[in-house]
């Protein structure tokens, strides 16, 4: 697998274990991340991809080496896409309009 297919991974796996934001991003704590099964099988450097995701500006977090324990409550926000956002714009809009 390479890097651009590991971070896509890695947005389905934040989609699956975090919670949507009303910006239409979602956020996910490392510690979440870090001790789920399902992404220790698929990730064999979960901080590398997720070093890789926040450089290509997908993701962010703060800090820049995430190691468990010390960071399990570090909050790492995937970015919305630009439906998300659409949506959660109409959605606001309409609220505020009525």
């Amino acid at each position: 697998m390479n890097v651009e297919e590991e971070v896509e991974r890695l947005k389905e796996e934040i989609k699956r274990l975090g919670k949507v934001q009303d910006d239409g991003s979602y956020k996910v704590t490392f510690g979440i991340l870090f001790n789920d099964d399902r992404c220790a099988n698929i990730f064999e450097a979960l901080v590398g991809t997720l070093r890789a995701a926040k450089k290509r500006k997908v993701l962010t977090y703060d800090g820049e080496l995430l190691l468990q324990g010390v960071h399990d409550n570090v909050e790492i926000i995937l970015k919305p896409t630009p439906a998300a956002v659409a949506a959660a714009t109409v959605a606001t809009d309409a609220a505020v309009g009525s």
